[in-house]
């Protein structure tokens, strides 16, 4: 995943570097964080995973007089803070993957590496015998990767269209999803699809549990859709005239093609959050945060 790797890159920052004061490295370790956001494409993953490690990594800067001493701890717990977002997902798989029964429908979307992870802990380690239902947007989209991971591991699984998923609910005993970001109020960011899901659940009384890294945890506060635009760096408008040249303005009007690759869920439509740091509430998210960040 793309936060872990950035993560690796600033430790790797932190071993080369040449600087001599410790001003010196935190100008360092900022300049590669910057830009490691500047080119990412995964949305907000990668910043908050830089932001939480340099936080992390930076709060004893100022214990220790020498540099290099001072150098060395900055590194150990640089490899604290990579170790731990490594096991995060082992973490999450084990805490999430009692709230599967039997005979339980899970029902999912798009391609999440913590879900995969939760869902195959419950099938092998755990015994469980239960169904997925993976709505993807798309024909060999990521839902279908899913999918036949799922089924290598012999789960059974169907592959649904995304617009399907009101139907499919019916039938499902709870929603369990990933996500790209956990924002200050308990509400998340993640794939396009998520949001109208969660008002599925929401409406026919099912469960919509969130699986998601605590370093994914980010201090935004969106209120709206329009407020994570910032946020979708694959959002783009396309003129009818650029998709399909025989297309024509019609009495001046020119139709634009809008695609999103991603939405904010509420925190009033997630049920619970399973995270490294324990099974959370959404009101809960704001005490982590701060925990997490100060």
């Amino acid at each position: 995943p793309a936060a872990i790797a950035a993560i690796k890159v600033l430790l790797e920052v932190i071993q080369k570097s040449p600087a001599t004061t410790i001003m010196g490295l935190q100008i360092e370790l900022q300049t590669a964080a910057d830009s490691l956001k500047e080119h990412q494409t995964e949305g907000i993953s990668v910043a908050s995973g830089c932001e939480l490690f340099m936080r992390f990594v930076t709060r004893t800067a100022l214990e220790n007089a020498e540099y290099e001493e001072c150098k060395k701890r900055i590194l150990s717990r640089g490899e604290f803070f990579r170790d731990h977002s490594t096991r995060a997902r082992a973490k999450i798989a084990e805490l999430g993957s009692p709230f599967l029964r039997d005979g339980h429908i899970v029902l999912t979307t798009g391609f999440s590496r913590v879900v995969l992870n939760l869902l195959l802990h419950a099938a092998m380690h755990m015994k469980r015998l239960f169904e997925v239902v993976v709505a993807d947007s798309q024909p060999g989209g990521p839902g279908l990767q899913l999918a036949q991971r799922l089924v290598e591991a012999g789960i059974p699984v169907t592959v649904i269209d995304e617009s399907a998923v009101a139907v499919a609910m019916e039938r499902a005993d709870m929603a369990l999803v990933g996500a790209e970001g956990v924002v200050e109020n308990g509400g998340v960011i993640s794939k396009i699809g998520t949001y109208q899901m969660a008002i599925v659940c929401q409406a026919s009384r099912k469960p919509f549990y969130i699986a998601v890294e605590s370093f994914k945890f980010v201090r935004q506060y969106p209120l709206n859709q329009r407020d994570i635009v910032a946020f979708d760096g694959l959002a783009r408008r396309l003129s009818v005239d650029a998709a399909k040249p025989a297309a024509s303005k019609a009495k001046g009007i020119e139709m634009e093609y809008e695609r999103r690759t991603r939405d904010y869920t509420p925190p009033k439509y997630i049920t619970l959050l399973f995270t490294d740091l324990g099974v959370l509430t959404p009101s809960a998210v704001s005490d982590e945060l701060i925990k997490l960040y100060y």
